[in-house]
């Protein structure tokens, strides 16, 4: 894993990337029907806000020296809440909200892609 993984600037990239990826895809299931597209938006954010709160717990600590095994624990524990805020967001947008599951579970599911894809292809030095 390259240095430039524990960049500000490149975790900004990629949460930049991710909110493009879920707003466009909001809107072109917005074309569809109104309710489509709000579900769409809902499901990115289900998958967006973790990560944008996981950034900031990491940004956070960062700037502090840890002590040894802090940072696996720091990180884990990061991981943990970053998963149950997930479930918990999924849970009140389909529950609470009524979301439609399709546009919902696609765009979850794309934001979770470009969080995998997008280091690899902004680190691709050949």
């Amino acid at each position: 894993m390259s240095v430039s993984l524990y960049s500000v600037k490149f975790a900004r990239t990629v949460l930049l990337l991710q909110l493009v990826t879920f707003v466009v895809i909001g809107l072109l299931f917005a074309l569809k029907d109104v309710t489509w597209g709000a579900s769409a938006i809902a499901g990115g954010l289900a998958a967006w806000l973790p990560s944008v709160f996981f950034m900031i717990l990491a940004w956070r600590l960062g700037a502090q020296t840890p002590a040894k095994g802090r940072v696996a624990w720091s990180f884990a524990l990061g991981e943990v809440l970053k998963v149950f805020a997930t479930i918990i967001l999924l849970i009140v947008a389909l529950g609470l909200f009524g979301a439609v599951f399709l546009p919902l579970g696609l765009a979850w599911l794309s934001v979770l892609v470009v969080q995998i894809l997008a280091p690899a292809v902004i680190n691709n030095k050949g």
